[in-house]
């Protein structure tokens, strides 16, 4: 594999650039949002809810709506001076990143997140139409972005009006988070929420076909003060280093993808050109694709012009040992009306602990339990390097048999058949040779039936969560084309790339 020169000198970077907590509308503290960022991000925004010029009043069965948004501005605004204050006050060039954003909604045109790199404006924006926010933000002496937000709504009920679209503030769009995927209208995840289905005219796959040029980013959404919240959506940059000028540059020069949860590390290239890229017409590409999971890859898709022209999947390997393997521990399960506190305490011996990731997720608020009880998850996790990690969280039952709300933490390991897992989940023992778990997942319970239980998951070995191929293509340039990759892991989760543009031949 070459991408040498398209990646050269850039480095992945996770983030979280659009969730809420009690500032607005939603539970729990900046403070705790943002304990909760530094277990799993690299960098993060936590939004505020701003404005709502159009909503929908004249039905009198929706005034808790009204009400309940409005409540949501009124502490905005007076949060907002303190807000910005405590998100200069976490941002630690090198370390963690933060920007200051609000959200800004809108039944005609779609909601939008906005967002500052060096200082926001005094005052959040309050205008009714998309064109009069554009022209505030021209005269605001900073960089600001202009982010559309679950976009594959349809057009008047808060999806993205594509007609009303321009890339001068909006270099990205979010394409995934809690409401699901707006890649296209049957992707996965499917849209859910109790706000409606997709529509296709909506989706990106459309906008890419009427001819806008745009990357592609997921974030949260999240309303519990956990921003990363696992399987909700998360935006992944390819920057310089890991400070607030980088992250802007490249999300500026779209070298973003969007995930679901695993920090899928996805390069993609064409000609030695990064995602986001949009090139001059050449007839002869090569195509490149490298791909690194946090679990067993299912399949990576290249898609030409919205249409999949390439395919490869990944099947089941034995370990090897002389290769890195990943071991996946998961908590929860339970029974209704369970909220319950793990307590984690792990040693890897005979082998060595590389790294961990973890994947934790924030409550969801409208659960009676978990809005009664707490307002938000706070883990604490205890891992600087060595051969131990310790990790305290919560989790409640699973809220259906098809909607998980386990906490989970990958183990990135290097070691033999004899290589154990020893220590103690919740008081109960650990002793797993690696050989076991070569073979599938062993599985225990804290009690009796129906208790919390806990699971380690099969090994996977590296020829599953590593994965990487090269492809020609000829084109003789017609119209403008554009390429992205789509990658699925065996565990549901998802990534896909930014696209990269071929200009047509002149």
């Amino acid at each position: 594999m070459r991408m040498q020169d398209a990646y050269a000198d850039l480095n992945v970077y996770y983030g979280d650039i659009h969730n809420h907590c009690g500032l607005s509308y939603g539970k729990g503290s900046l403070d705790e949002a943002l304990h909760n960022a530094r277990l799993q991000l690299d960098f993060v925004s936590v939004t505020l809810h701003g404005h709502w010029d159009d909503m929908p009043q004249d039905d009198p069965s929706l005034g808790y709506l009204v009400d309940y948004h409005r409540q949501g501005f009124e502490r905005a605004r007076a949060a907002w001076k303190g807000y910005l204050a405590a998100t200069e006050a976490a941002n630690e060039d090198g370390r963690f990143v933060a920007f200051p954003s609000f959200e800004w909604h809108s039944m005609r045109y779609g909601d939008h997140c906005i967002y500052f790199r060096d200082k926001a404006t005094p005052d959040i924006f309050h205008v009714a139409h998309i064109e009069d926010l554009r022209e505030r933000l021209r005269r605001h002496p900073h960089p600001s972005f202009l982010i559309p937000h679950h976009i594959g709504y349809r057009q008047g009920f808060r999806g993205i009006n594509w007609a009303q679209f321009t890339a001068e503030f909006s270099p990205v769009v979010e394409i995934m988070s809690f409401h699901g995927a707006s890649e296209h209208s049957d992707a996965a995840p499917e849209y859910l929420h109790a706000m409606g289905p997709r529509d296709y005219r909506s989706t990106a796959q459309y906008a890419l076909e009427q001819g806008h040029v745009f990357g592609f980013i997921g974030s949260t959404d999240h309303h519990s003060a956990h921003p990363g919240s696992y399987g909700y959506g998360q935006i992944a940059v390819w920057a310089e280093a890991l400070t607030r000028d980088a992250l802007w540059d490249a999300i500026t020069k779209r070298r973003t993808y969007a995930i679901t949860g695993d920090r899928i590390a996805l390069r993609f290239a064409l000609n030695d050109s990064p995602m986001g890229s949009v090139m001059p017409y050449v007839r002869e590409r090569q195509i490149e694709i490298a791909v690194e999971g946090s679990a067993a890859i299912d399949y990576i898709e290249l898609l030409h012009c919205n249409r999949v022209i390439h395919r490869e999947s990944r099947h089941r390997q034995p370990l090897d040992y002389n290769r890195p393997f990943k071991l996946r521990l998961e908590m929860g399960w339970g029974e209704l009306g369970t909220l319950f506190d793990w307590d984690v305490d792990l040693r890897v011996e005979n082998g060595e602990l590389l790294g961990i990731e973890p994947h934790l997720r924030g409550h969801d608020i409208g659960i009676p339990i978990i809005d009664d009880v707490t307002p938000c998850v706070l883990s604490h996790l205890d891992y600087s390097g060595g051969n131990r990690v310790k990790l305290r969280t919560q989790s409640p039952r699973n809220a259906s048999v098809t909607s998980s709300a386990t906490q989970a933490l990958t183990l990135h390991l290097s070691g033999d058949a004899d290589t154990m897992i020893r220590g103690a989940v919740n008081g109960v023992d650990v002793c797993l040779p690696v050989r076991e778990l070569s073979a599938g997942a062993r599985s225990f319970y804290t009690g009796g039936f129906v208790s919390p239980s806990f699971v380690f998951h099969r090994a996977v070995p590296e020829a599953e969560y590593r994965h990487g191929f090269s492809l020609a293509q000829e084109s003789a340039g017609e119209e403008r084309e554009w390429y992205y990759a789509r990658v699925r892991l065996r565990n549901g989760q998802w990534a896909w790339s930014s696209p990269i543009w071929v200009e047509a031949e002149r």
